[in-house]
């Protein structure tokens, strides 16, 4: 009997021991705010000369999760992955200069928090001053960004181009334009300013944009919970001053759009 009983003690112990490293995990878990982000997209994702990450919609997310009361994880994916990743349940979020317009059904959005344009980089040198002139030409863009949806939403400007290619990042697709490889780049406006940053000489921007859009946070389908917490940190963000101080650091400029309730 004693020998039963012991058992019964040891077993009831580890099943406890068990309960409280599950129910640490999911605690930590629930804690933690994972902030799904394309390492090389700045000005709003992308490492630092130290190697530490930054960027406008980094800085965001940190005073989001700090707000929420919640540990930031910052999670660089491969962004013609980052469906697989919110799914999956890797991050919480994905949160880069993501384009809502044209995916408002794929994911649960918070509102809009900035305006964005899709247009086009050059070398000065190439004459290129009009989607027109693209005729012809050598376009690229990254796989499965806003840029590419927004190109292949416009089929006749789509056809008229030489070849049209898709790399991983702007950087692989700046170095091609840099060497000839391609005549032109697509991307997200902020984007393009910060790529051609101290080389105006070099590059321009088109005047005559692909498109217009904004960008929001999206969670995986049917987690409003996550997204209301993180909408309502950041319109309480938009009030006390804290989204304009943000924004006027990365722009020199306060780009918010979303409106204080």
């Amino acid at each position: 009997m004693k020998l039963k009983r012991l058992g019964t003690v040891l077993l009831a112990g580890l099943l406890a021991v068990g309960l409280t490293a599950c129910g640490g995990s999911s605690s930590k878990k629930a804690d933690t705010f994972t902030v799904g982000f394309d390492q090389n997209f700045p000005p709003f994702g992308y490492k630092d000369d130290k190697g530490n990450f930054t960027g406008f919609d980094i800085d965001l997310a940190k005073e989001t999760a700090k707000r929420m009361n919640k540990k930031i994880k910052l999670q660089p994916i491969d962004w013609d992955a980052k469906d697989m990743e919110l799914d999956s349940g890797t991050i919480d979020c994905i949160w880069n200069g993501f384009t809502m317009n044209g995916r408002e059904n794929k994911y649960t959005w918070t509102k809009p928090y900035m305006n964005n344009r899709q247009v086009v980089v050059v070398k000065k040198a190439s004459k290129i001053a009009t989607l027109k002139d693209l005729a012809g030409k050598i376009m690229e863009v990254q796989k499965d960004s806003s840029a590419q949806s927004a190109i292949d939403a416009n089929k006749e400007l789509k056809s008229s181009f030489k070849n049209y290619l898709s790399v991983a990042d702007y950087n692989t697709a700046m170095m091609d334009l840099e060497s000839g490889a391609v005549d032109a780049v697509a991307m997200d406006e902020f984007v393009a300013k910060k790529q051609i940053e101290g080389k105006e000489n070099t590059y321009a921007i088109l005047d005559e944009s692909i498109s217009s859009e904004q960008y929001a946070v999206g969670f995986k389908k049917g987690n409003t919970k996550l997204r209301d917490e993180v909408e309502k940190t950041l319109i309480a963000m938009v009030k006390d001053g804290t989204f304009a101080k943000i924004s006027k650091k990365w722009f020199k400029a306060d780009y918010g759009i979303l409106k204080a309730d």
